[in-house]
């Protein structure tokens, strides 16, 4: 690893298939010990029941409020500075119930890839 000032362009964002946009902050071979991305829901937007393998996600919220439901629990509600810890395995999704969008960091350890992405909304207990 080197020493380095990132510049992201706010116009890689991009709709991931989670149901959020997406700034890939750092996610990079260089660096596979972490990643970090802001992810941006849409107000009234719910991202998909997920789980990532091998992956421990957090969730720092920087702008708006919703409801996060980690693991069997039921809704939390969060907002601006809260701090989501979310452990490799464990089904998660995110709903925006504000007017404005819901915006956070999305920190990985190690660094996300696609491959330990998997979508469960569709899987019954």
């Amino acid at each position: 690893m080197k020493a380095q000032i990132i510049h992201p362009d706010p116009n890689t964002e991009f709709f991931f298939e989670e149901g959020c946009h997406i700034l890939e902050l750092l996610n990079s071979n260089d660096d596979e010990n972490l990643s970090i991305a802001r992810a941006r829901v849409e107000p009234g937007e719910t991202t998909r029941l997920h789980r990532l393998h091998g992956i421990v996600e957090r969730y720092i919220i920087l702008e708006g409020q919703g409801e996060v439901v980690l693991d069997q629990s039921s809704a939390k509600e969060v907002s601006t500075g809260d701090v989501v810890v979310i452990p490799e395995k464990c089904p998660q999704k995110i709903t925006n119930t504000g007017n404005n969008d819901l915006v956070f960091l999305a920190i990985c350890t190690p660094r996300f890839n696609p491959e330990a992405y998997e979508d469960i909304d569709n899987i019954s207990d």
